[in-house]
């Protein structure tokens, strides 16, 4: 049979972010108990006229026990509660004046009120109803033997335990609320992060779908028309183009019932032909003609289709950024393709600089935007390095390198 290994308890406010609201408790503790231990010692014995040894163990147990009350606050509590009781009924043994308070003198009333804000804010409600019951039950006991009669000041401490529990429960219960509030803040923005993310992953794959649709379609028909395009071709080769027609033929339905999952009531009008390269240029246009001073250094490069179509979407959706963050700001676009040992690859470069006026929004950082999310996406997927920030002058910088070679094409 194995044992489960029990935790070591956590001191009170341990979770705080600040380090003196950390502190504070075993602070408090400290205070109170090298306070209240000499003076319940002199009180005791001075005032009550008590013996000395007890009194020295009276205030020990009462006092010390605070510093336990900092991570094990109902432990310390069952000690200073049976110590008080004790300390009460020793008194009875002395006489004392009338006018001291009994049952409980006052440097026991304002440990237990520590202990008692100590255990508000570690302890479930029905523990601390349990406690304030036992208060008050031992108050009640004690006054059937008041050694000079019953009064208000008898009750002093159920009154007092009970508001300082009541607001300590409250003071706990307001942080947990707090708590769980940020937890469940943090999880709603992850889950948005990852559903825009999911989003533009379906978005991407219904874009690239038109791309694949176009190459499996000329494989279709090169297979097809392969037997009358080519004379004397043998029987066994025939049926071997005829086979990678229905195939082709039979992967093309597959893809339209993917498309058909991947689509919903708001992208049913994607039909229109995928933007490439050629394209760039014609959205350069259009944010020009709304007012935004542009430069555009175009590129005749022959790319892949699917590399033109993230380079126009990573395009885009600089451009939109900049009109929506930097309204006014000037900004360069180029697209050039360059050669490396390792292949092609097409560099695209969209940058701006400080808007004329101060935006109203910040711009977007750290992927939390959906543009730069859609990006990140697009060069991941195509094998690239996306590079996006803000520049020291207040522009933004988006560089984006999609490498391809020539199997890429059809």
């Amino acid at each position: 049979m194995t044992s489960v290994e029990e935790k070591p308890p956590r001191a009170l406010l341990a979770g705080a972010s600040r380090r003196w609201v950390r502190l504070l408790p075993w602070g408090v503790a400290f205070v109170l108990s090298v306070a209240l231990l000499p003076t319940t010692i002199q009180v005791l014995t001075a005032d009550y006229g008590l013996n000395g040894g007890i009194a020295s163990a009276l205030a020990v147990a009462q006092a010390a026990p605070l510093l336990l009350a900092v991570v094990r606050p109902l432990r310390a509590w069952c000690v200073v509660f049976a110590a008080d009781v004790a300390g009460a009924l020793a008194l009875l043994t002395v006489d004392f004046e009338e006018r001291l308070l009994w049952p409980f003198p006052p440097m026991g009333i304002v440990g237990y009120l520590g202990l008692c804000l100590a255990l508000g804010l570690r302890e479930r409600r029905r523990t601390l109803l349990l406690v304030w019951l036992a208060t008050a039950g031992a108050n009640t006991g004690l006054a059937f033997v008041a050694p000079h009669g019953t009064s208000a000041m008898e009750v002093l401490l159920t009154i007092l335990s009970g508001v300082a529990l009541l607001l300590a429960a409250a003071l706990r219960e307001r942080y947990e609320a707090q708590r769980r509030l940020a937890e469940q803040e943090t999880i709603s923005e992850a889950e948005r992060g990852r559903r825009t993310l999911l989003e533009e992953r379906a978005r991407i794959a219904r874009e690239l779908h038109d791309v694949v649709a176009h190459h499996m379609s000329v494989i279709t028909v090169q297979a097809d028309t392969a037997a009358y395009r080519l004379d004397g071709l043998p029987p066994d080769v025939r049926e071997e183009f005829t086979s990678i027609a229905a195939t082709a033929r039979e992967s093309l339905g597959e893809m339209r019932r993917l498309l058909g999952v991947l689509r919903n009531e708001e992208t049913r009008g994607e039909l229109a032909p995928q933007p490439g390269l050629t394209r760039i240029g014609q959205l350069v246009e259009a944010t020009v003609r709304a007012g935004m001073p542009v430069e555009f250094t175009p590129c005749d490069a022959r790319v892949p289709e699917a590399v033109g179509l993230s380079a126009y979407r990573i395009v885009q959706e600089a451009l939109a950024n900049v009109v929506r963050h930097a309204p006014g700001a000037p900004t360069r676009v180029s697209v050039s393709e360059s050669v490396a040992e390792d292949g092609a690859r097409l560099t695209v470069l969209v940058v701006n600089g400080p808007p004329p006026e101060l935006p109203a929004a910040p711009l977007e950082e750290g992927g939390t935007g959906h543009g730069l999310v859609g990006m990140r996406e697009r060069v991941r997927l195509a094998g690239g390095t996306l590079d996006a920030g803000p520049l020291p002058d207040g522009g933004f910088r988006v560089a984006a390198r999609l490498p391809f070679t020539e199997r890429n094409f059809t």
